[in-house]
């Protein structure tokens, strides 16, 4: 039975047009898959399903649902359909949720705006949809900041289910999640179209997720309907130019360069625990420790490119926070070129930098780009060179990174996220540190952004002689960007070596290729879906360490 039916849906932004004569139809308890790469109008034509477009957003076509015409109705009729029929679950659980209410009150707040339930009941209603999405154990009164970001995603999950709609469409919801995580809240996902019949439109441009959860495939390029069909037909026929790009941007694997490694140790981490007290439970109560990191040791030669990967809550932001001296050692030292690192000591900053997985979040939206890129030398102070050397030297990052000089007089929310992150690491370059930490730096990005993010560090770390230490909860990232690894679990280093030897051991150990849903399970060495390339499946290997 078709639930939603949308026939020629287009949408324009200040007369740009965004999305181009799209149709298609959604199925009850069916998952349709949304895809394409950023800035192909997916998370537009969900803004159009639920009627929340920009300002001065222009939008034609049909889209029917329960009877109506969703682009001629009443806002006031919208609002009664939104969030009861239509639902949403946005891309960043950290933006979706207000940081100032606990998570009872808002996954509440769509009970009580609808008129769901009597007061009374309210409180049953929430702790029976927390158990629902698998948050059981979990206090309603926590806070977001207090929660994992699989916990978070739970949460805004159940904000978009608890009235039970026909229709959940969910944007990215596993962006930045590690593999075990997503694995979960996709299989969340699923038994809500099996069990509870819920519809789903999935908006994502991972084709592993799309190949293992979706009933029906529709791929996007510049607001444009390019292919669609059940998933393992599209990527076996790989009909159209834009299908076959993307499916070989999947198995792409880059050679990494040989750089010049020396003896001498840039990065020292010797036998580092990190604790953390919990909060007490009352006035004399002392509380409990919790160690965040557990006695870590790895060094970092100059020129050398090391990976650490790990589930959330591994502890692999707490080591990144020690060692760029914003949280303190609660046994063993940290040495960067012999010297010990402590958050008073702030002289070796200047030969650190970072790149951050939100490179938006990462920079002032009221500076133009010239300004963004510059901020390192405000930390050198005296040592900085002339406003017009520094300005130079920009110029040259933005060369060195492959964006347009013209791109100094602009400001970031003017460019794509591929883009912004290239400036984050003009950024990280422009005062020539001699190691740079790249924490999450590609998990936010499209398959083909993600390779050339990938490339470009790669190309500048040979340029340059660079160190660098690379954070992500990706195993094929880091195969592709790292000689040298460290698997973190528990806040233990449980692994390390040469990538490639790890990467073998991980998948001797692995007894299951996640095929999430359906209960298929296959022997390592087998490949359980062979109309698909091995690096597709790979990216749902489980390691169990």
């Amino acid at each position: 039975m078709t639930l939603l039916s949308v026939r020629n849906l287009s949408v324009a932004i200040h007369e740009k047009p965004i999305v181009k004569d799209i149709s298609f139809n959604l199925g009850a308890g069916e998952i349709l898959a949304l895809t394409g790469e950023s800035g192909s109008g997916k998370s537009i034509s969900a803004l159009a399903l639920m009627g929340l477009l920009p300002l001065g957003s222009k939008k034609g076509g049909i889209i029917n649902f329960d009877g109506n015409d969703l682009n001629k109705i009443s806002e006031n009729k919208f609002c009664k359909l939104r969030g009861k029929k239509i639902s949403m679950v946005f891309q960043e659980p950290m933006t979706a949720l207000n940081p100032l209410k606990n998570i009872g009150r808002q996954i509440s707040e769509t009970l009580v705006q609808h008129k769901a339930c009597a007061p009374h009941e309210l409180k049953n209603r929430v702790r029976n949809t927390m158990d629902r999405v698998g948050l059981s154990g979990i206090d309603p009164s926590r806070f977001p900041h207090q929660l994992s970001g699989g916990q978070r995603q739970r949460v805004v999950i159940a904000m978009a289910v608890c009235l039970e709609p026909s229709i959940l469409i969910a944007d990215e919801p596993t962006t930045a999640l590690d593999v075990t995580t997503q694995a979960k809240i996709l299989k969340l996902l699923k038994k809500f179209a099996e069990q509870d019949g819920i519809s789903i439109i999935l908006i994502t441009h991972d084709l592993a997720i799309v190949a293992n959860i979706a009933n029906y495939l529709i791929l996007m390029k510049e607001g444009i309907l390019v292919d669609q069909g059940e998933p393992k037909k599209v990527f076996r026929d790989l009909a159209h130019p834009y299908t076959k790009k993307l499916f070989s941007a999947s198995s792409q694997k880059l050679i990494l360069k040989e750089n010049e490694i020396s003896e001498g140790k840039l990065l020292e981490v010797n036998s580092v625990s990190v604790n953390y007290k919990s909060h007490n439970k009352g006035i004399f109560s002392k509380g409990t420790s919790i160690e965040a990191v557990s006695d870590v040791s790895f060094d970092i030669k100059r020129g050398e490119r090391l990976g650490l990967v790990g589930e959330s809550g591994s502890g692999k932001s707490t080591l990144t926070r020690t060692i760029l001296g914003l949280q303190s050692t609660s046994s063993g030292y940290i040495k960067f070129e012999g010297k010990k690192i402590s958050k008073d000591n702030r002289s070796f900053k200047k030969n650190i930098q970072v790149v951050f997985q939100d490179p938006y979040g990462s920079f002032n939206p009221r500076h133009k780009v010239e300004r963004l890129i510059a901020e390192p030398f405000f930390a050198l102070g005296k040592e900085a060179p002339h406003e017009t050397e520094q300005k130079s030297i920009v110029k040259e990052m933005l060369e060195e990174v492959g964006l347009p000089l013209n791109s100094t007089e602009k400001y970031i929310h003017e460019f794509s996220g591929g883009q912004r992150q290239r400036i984050a690491i003009a950024r990280a370059l422009v005062i020539k540190p001699k190691l740079i930490i790249f924490d999450e730096a590609v998990s936010a990005l499209d398959l083909s952004i993600r390779n050339q993010i990938l490339k470009l560090i790669s190309d500048l770390a040979e340029r340059h002689g660079l160190s660098y230490l690379f954070i992500s909860h990706d195993l094929t990232v880091i195969e592709n960007i790292t000689e040298k690894c460290l698997v973190m679990k528990n806040g233990k280093i449980v692994e390390q070596g040469q990538t490639k030897q790890i990467l073998k051991r991980i998948n001797k150990k692995t007894k299951v290729i996640i095929s999430i849903f359906g209960g298929r399970a296959a022997d390592a060495g087998k490949d359980p879906i062979p109309e698909f390339s091995k690096s597709i499946a790979a990216s749902f290997v489980k390691p169990k360490f």
